[in-house]
C-alpha cells in the first residue's frame, strides 16, 4: 500500500510548533527574570543605593560603647584628684541623711540640758510659792513659759528623715550615676572614702546605744518636769484670786513645753531598730559621716548614650556599627563649699563595625567565652 504524500510535511510542522512554544516560554521566562531583577535595581536615571540608616535596631549595643567611656572617664577623674586627700561622692539624700543625723545628736543633747534647767526653774517656782500665799513669784511667767528653740527645730527632724530626695539619670538610665561610681571605686579605691547612695554599711550598736542613752535622760528629765506640774496643778487647786490665775497660767506654759518634748521623743520611734525610725536611720548616717569626716566632696554628673547606626546596601549587605557619647562635669570642694577644681568633659567614640556573626570588631569588644 502507497504511504500517504503528506505525513512527512505534519511531523515537520508539529516540530516546528513545539520549537516555538519552547522559545516562546524561555522568552516569558527571560521577560519574567528582567523584569524581577528591574524591580530590585533602582531606576536608570537615579544613582546608586547610598544605604539606609536606622537606628531602632539593636540600640542596647551602642550602650557597651558608652560603659566603656564611662570607666576611661573615671580614670581620668581619678588623675585629676589630690593623691594626699580622700574624697566622697556627693549625693544629696545622703548629705541631707548627715545633716538630719547630727541635728538628731544634737538635738537629744540640747534639749536634755533645756529640760534640767527648766526643771530647776519649775522647782525653784514652788519652793518660793509653797505655802500657798507665802509671796509673789520668784521667777517671771515669761522664762517658764518660752519654749526653747532646740525643741521647735527638733519637731521636724522626722520629716526631715523622711523626705524623698531622688537624683534621676538620662540617656543611659537612672543606673549612669551608680556605674560611674563604681568605676571610680575601681580605678582609684584608696581615693574615694563614700560613694554616697546605696549601702551604708552596718549599725553601729555602740553609737545606737549612746543615742538611746540620750533619749533615756531626756526621758528622766520629762518624768521630773511632769511631777512637778502635777504638784504645781495641786498649788492651783488650792489658792484663789490673781495667784490662782498666776499658778494656772505658769502651768499651763509647762504643759505646753511637756507636750513638744512628747512630739519630739515619739518621732524618733526609738524602739523601732528599722529603717522607719529616724533614731535608727540616725545611727547609720552618723557613722557614714564619721568615715567621711575631713574628705574633699566630689559633685559630678553624667551622661550617657550609645549610638547604633545598621547600613544597608543592595549590594554589600547589612552592616552595624557602634558609639559612644559621653559628658561628664564634676566640681571638687572642700567640705565648707570652697571650689578647689572644675571641669566638664565630653567624648565620642569612633563606631566599631560589628558583624553578627562574631567577626568584624576587635577582639576587646567582645566578652570572653
Amino acid at each position: 500500500m502507497a504511504k500517504p504524500v503528506h505525513a512527512q510535511p505534519s511531523t515537520e510542522l508539529a516540530e516546528l510548533r513545539a520549537r516555538q512554544l519552547e522559545a516562546e516560554t524561555r522568552q516569558a521566562v527571560a521577560e519574567a527574570e528582567r523584569a524581577e531583577l528591574l524591580a530590585r535595581l533602582p531606576p536608570a536615571q537615579s544613582k546608586a543605593l547610598a544605604g539606609t540608616v536606622d537606628t531602632r535596631q539593636f540600640g542596647t549595643a551602642g550602650l557597651v560603647r558608652a560603659f566603656d567611656l564611662a570607666r576611661e572617664l573615671a580614670g581620668e577623674l581619678c588623675a585629676q584628684l589630690p593623691a594626699d586627700r580622700q574624697a566622697a561622692l556627693y549625693d544629696p539624700t545622703t548629705a541631707q541623711g548627715m545633716v538630719a543625723a547630727r541635728t538628731v545628736d544634737s538635738a537629744l543633747s540640747r534639749l536634755s540640758s533645756d529640760m534640767a534647767a527648766k526643771n530647776k526653774e519649775l522647782q525653784l517656782y514652788l519652793d518660793t510659792n509653797r505655802p500657798p500665799g507665802s509671796g509673789a513669784a520668784a521667777l517671771p511667767l515669761a522664762v517658764l513659759a518660752v519654749v526653747p528653740a532646740t525643741v521647735r527645730a527638733g519637731a521636724d527632724i522626722a520629716a526631715l528623715l523622711r523626705s524623698d530626695v531622688a537624683a534621676s539619670g538620662i540617656g543611659y538610665g537612672e543606673g549612669a550615676r551608680s556605674l560611674f561610681a563604681s568605676a571610680l571605686a575601681q580605678a582609684c579605691p584608696g581615693r574615694i572614702s563614700g560613694l554616697g547612695a546605696g549601702y551604708l554599711g552596718e549599725l553601729d550598736w555602740a553609737r545606737y546605744e549612746k543615742l538611746l542613752g540620750r533619749v533615756g535622760a531626756l526621758a528622766g528629765h520629762r518624768a521630773a518636769y511632769a511631777g512637778r506640774i502635777t504638784e504645781l496643778q495641786g498649788l492651783v487647786d488650792a489658792v484663789k484670786g490673781e495667784q490662782k490665775k498666776e499658778f494656772a497660767a505658769v502651768a499651763q506654759a509647762a504643759l505646753a513645753q511637756l507636750k513638744v518634748v512628747d512630739t519630739f521623743v515619739d518621732s524618733l520611734k526609738a524602739g523601732e531598730a528599722s529603717e522607719k525610725s529616724p533614731l535608727f536611720n540616725a545611727a547609720r548616717y552618723l557613722g557614714y559621716s564619721e568615715r567621711t569626716a575631713g574628705s574633699l566632696v566630689l559633685d559630678a554628673d553624667l551622661r550617657l548614650e550609645g549610638l547604633a547606626i545598621v547600613k544597608e546596601n543592595l549590594f554589600t549587605g547589612q552592616h552595624l556599627r557602634l558609639s559612644g557619647v559621653a559628658f561628664l562635669w564634676y566640681r571638687l570642694h572642700e567640705a565648707d563649699g570652697r571650689l578647689l577644681r572644675a571641669e566638664a568633659l565630653r567624648r565620642i567614640t569612633r563606631p566599631v563595625e560589628v558583624d553578627l556573626r562574631g567577626t568584624g570588631a576587635p577582639d576587646t569588644f567582645w566578652s570572653g567565652p
